[in-house]
């Protein structure tokens, strides 16, 4: 059975996005080309794997057996390679690095220079979403290495606590001589919060004690950047990490306050799956990201 590397690629972007354009879209190439090649990929199988539908396709039972196989199959070639970039003295090639929102605008353009200044064969792919996303892809193998809040207590993953950092309260620009709210006072007042599936808005939630719930008419954002803009229209108050204050703050009219003894906080690190070979390049990697950190927190 003469099954190609390449046809499985195609096959598990299709499996993954359901649709042939956005596969093809993913794999860069041509609708048709990716077409031919799951055609042929079925015809050396002798059987469907896909119901081909006008707007989408669907895999088939054999198709979704098949995918997972497929999956776990590129995941082993992927280390192979990875095998074989351990191996040598400095990292370089492909590095695949999955950030959470409320990370990436404000860490990642240190990051960054730093990397390519101190490792100037990578070739980084950055991958901004929410963590369980993050996660999926990485125990899928589409991503090398992640940075997200702690813990994220998967046994199959290594975590790598980089650095700690506090929550502050934004108000409007009027509220700034006002006392600071403690958690009861700060569950009455208008808390504007992310949308669900970022894990800083469960953060903040249970800061306040809080139920999370469906998420709420009118108050939910998909970015800080929203948030505090929101605020400084009048509509509420937020949370925001210590280091977004710099950026997000700069053009709105809102008061920064910090909270007393009982500060909420997170925890940001790195994970990687346990199986990687390049454990100890990805560590070199986080020394890099909490030297970036600290150009952020210099107090910290």
């Amino acid at each position: 059975m003469n099954l190609t590397l390449r046809q499985l690629r195609y096959f598990e972007a299709l499996s993954r996005h359901g649709h042939f354009g956005r596969a093809a879209e993913d794999c860069a190439i041509s609708q048709p080309a990716l077409s031919m090649q799951i055609r042929e990929l079925e015809e050396t199988l002798g059987t469907p794997l896909l119901e081909r539908g006008t707007r989408q396709v669907r895999l088939t039972s054999l198709g979704e057996a098949f995918a997972r196989r497929v999956r776990d199959i590129l995941r082993a070639v992927d280390e192979l390679g990875d095998l074989a970039r351990a191996a040598g003295d400095r990292l370089a090639g492909r590095l695949r690095i999955g950030v959470i929102p409320t990370v990436a605008p404000y860490l990642l353009p240190t990051v960054i220079a730093s990397l390519s200044r101190e490792h100037a064969g990578l070739d980084l792919h950055i991958r901004e979403t929410v963590t369980p996303k993050l996660l999926q892809e990485l125990a899928e193998g589409r991503l090398d290495t992640a940075i997200v809040a702690l813990p994220v207590s998967e046994p199959a993953l290594t975590e790598v606590a980089l650095f700690s950092e506090d929550f502050v309260l934004v108000r409007p620009a009027e509220d700034a001589g006002k006392p600071v709210p403690d958690r009861e006072t700060l569950r009455e007042m208008r808390l504007l919060l992310l949308e669900e599936g970022h894990c800083f808005r469960d953060q903040a939630l249970s800061f306040c004690n809080l139920p999370a719930g469906p998420p709420r008419e009118l108050l939910d954002a998909s970015s800080l950047s929203t948030l505090v803009q929101m605020v400084a229209a009048g509509i509420g108050v937020t949370l925001i990490p210590d280091m977004a204050v710099g950026v997000e703050t700069r053009s709105a009219s809102v008061s920064v306050t910090r909270f007393g003894a009982v500060r909420p906080s997170r925890t940001i690190g790195m994970v990687w799956r346990r199986t990687n070979p390049l454990a100890q390049q990805l560590r070199q990697i986080a020394e890099v990201v909490r030297d970036a950190a600290r150009g952020l927190h210099p107090t910290d």
